[in-house]
């Protein structure tokens, strides 16, 4: 029986080279994955509304550059945060100015923006910023940004003390042309002011210059003047959502001449062009932009007895209309040594708003010799329909002597009562002196002279009445008399005594000019009678009414 041979065969199986295979391209695809992976982040929202893992996706410029791959809660259950892979490119860009937001569809006074995403879904938005510190965690924005890294033109920043209706994408206008808008915000160092960032196209961001001034412009900008009231405003988009407006001016200096200057040639002055981050004053409108500042300023305190309701910081110190300071502080003081009230007014005056001719100012000799001659500081109305009240001053000479009393810290200038506080004072004394006239004494002594002006009248009626009939009585007994005893002798005289009563008749009888004149004097008697009759009722009722005159009230 033949033995078989058995030989080994030298070399690697067949079989192995498919596990072997798999186990290259498994290799190879692990590092491929591992060195292409990007960097994993994190991002902090408020909410997770649309958000789903694997489907939201991250997008620069429409363009995808991550995906989010977790969904979870934080700590404290008051944010949610999402894990995202982003593409190894990216990684550069991770910066601790990086930002973050959700892009949603979103309707704006500015107008619609995101409505992409009605169909395919929310995404995160990414705004790339390479100078800063590597990061891996942020805190999303609730706000879509304006994303500016790319645009041809200048980001400035703008201080103001509050931010009033401005909001990210605020339009920024010049001579009502939107040449930009309002990028971010957030409080200043101290957080006692507000910074602004605003960012201005190419090329209208040579239009800003280092003294350009800029204001908010946001709702009506209402001026009242000579011409009436003005109002004015950019745009209704500054209006609904607010706005910037700047202005540069251009220094021509023959186009406003002063009183003691006159007008040079045509000559515009160079500025210097604003550079990146500029740091300007944001006004709050723009008369505030046109008010000139001084730097020299002298304070002085006002002592008022009377109210000052409706006067505040800020209200204008006026000499004859012309502002020459502004209110300060108000403060309300109590003197224990002579337990009066009074209230201290500290005011600012700015000297460099005086043209000095003539020679040279100086304040404490001055204001000495203007103080003798009877400049005075009142309080007076600025607006009847608010009740704002300014500070006035003039030249009362009858006002009472006064000096310009110099303590620390500051000097007191003289006063003197409002308008109508001065009338109150003088009608109260006026009615204090009236309060003194003896009316009763007077209407008992007027009553008595009248009744002594009446007895004598009505003798006086007596008499003419008396002396009337008296002698109408005489007259008849002598025509009895001559026509009895003396008929039979004196028939012959007949014709001519008849002729002498025709006579008579004609001067004293009821048609003659007498008795005519007597009648009319006994009329104007009866008159004077009934007309002091009146007069004696009247004061009966009324005796104050010799002051003051017919139907005068208490």
């Amino acid at each position: 029986m033949t033995t078989p041979i058995i030989e080994k065969k030298r070399g690697i199986s067949p079989v192995w080279i498919l596990p072997l295979l798999a186990l290259l391209i498994g290799g190879w695809l692990a590092y491929k994955a591992f060195t292409e992976k990007g960097p994993v982040i994190t991002i902090t929202f408020e909410t997770a509304e649309g958000i789903e893992p694997f489907k939201t996706k991250i997008k620069y410029k429409d363009v995808e550059v991550g995906q989010i791959t977790h969904v979870a809660f934080g700590e404290d259950l008051s944010h949610v945060v999402l894990t995202a892979e982003l593409d190894k490119d990216s990684e550069e860009y991770l910066t601790d100015k990086t930002r973050f937001w959700v892009v949603r569809a979103r309707l704006t006074a500015g107008g619609v923006s995101g409505l992409g995403t009605l169909f395919s879904g929310v995404y995160i938005g990414i705004d790339p910023v390479t100078g800063g510190a590597p990061a891996k965690q942020f805190k999303g924005l609730e706000v879509p940004p304006i994303v500016t890294a790319d645009d041809p033109g200048r980001h400035f920043l703008l201080q103001a003390e509050t931010l009033g209706s401005l909001n990210i994408g605020a339009p920024v206008y010049f001579r009502k042309i939107q040449v930009g808008e309002v990028v971010a915000y957030d409080f200043n160092d101290t957080e006692e002011g507000v910074d602004i960032k605003i960012f201005v196209h190419e090329p209208h961001h040579a239009l800003v210059y280092q003294n350009t001034k800029f204001w908010n412009a946001s709702g009506f900008d209402v001026s009242v003047d000579a011409d009436g009231i003005k109002i004015n405003t950019e745009s209704l988009v500054s209006i609904m959502e607010g706005g910037i407006a700047f202005e540069t001016p251009t220094f021509k200096k023959s186009s406003t001449p002063s009183l003691h200057q006159r007008p040079a040639p045509d000559s515009s002055e160079p500025n210097k062009p604003a550079a990146e981050n500029t740091v300007f004053k944001l006004y709050k409108d723009y008369q505030s932009t046109r008010e000139k500042s001084y730097a020299h300023k002298s304070y002085f305190l006002l002592y008022f007895d009377e109210t000052v309701k409706g006067l505040a910081p800020g209200a204008p110190v006026n000499f004859r209309g012309i502002q020459i300071g502004e209110v300060v502080d108000i403060n309300l003081e109590y003197d224990a040594g002579t337990r009066k009230v009074r209230i201290p007014v500290l005011v600012a005056t700015e000297q460099d708003r005086f043209n000095i001719i003539g020679g040279t100012y100086e304040q404490d000799r001055d204001l000495d010799f203007l103080v003798e001659h009877g400049l005075r500081a009142q309080l007076k109305q600025g607006n009847l329909l608010t009740g704002q009240q300014y500070i006035g001053l003039d030249f009362y000479p009858e006002a009472p002597a006064a000096k310009l009393l110099k303590q620390e810290p500051y000097p007191v200038f003289p006063t003197i009562p409002a308008p109508l506080e001065q009338m109150a004072a003088d009608l109260a004394t006026i009615l204090q002196k009236v309060g003194k006239i003896p009316f009763e004494q007077i209407g008992t002594d007027l009553q008595g002279s009248l009744a002594s002006l009446n007895k004598t009248l009505q003798e006086m009626d007596l008499l003419v009445q008396t002396f009337n009939n008296e002698t109408v009585k005489d007259v008849n007994r002598l025509l009895v008399t001559v026509n009895n005893e003396t008929e039979p002798a004196l028939t012959e005289t007949l014709q001519q005594l008849k002729g002498a009563i025709g006579g008579l008749e004609q001067g004293y009888g009821t048609d003659s000019a007498f008795n005519y004149n007597l009648n009319n004097l006994l009329d104007e008697l009866r008159s004077t009678m009934q007309s002091l009759r009146a007069l004696t009722d009247q004061l009966e009722r009324q005796p104050e009414s010799v002051i003051f005159g017919k139907g005068a009230k208490e």
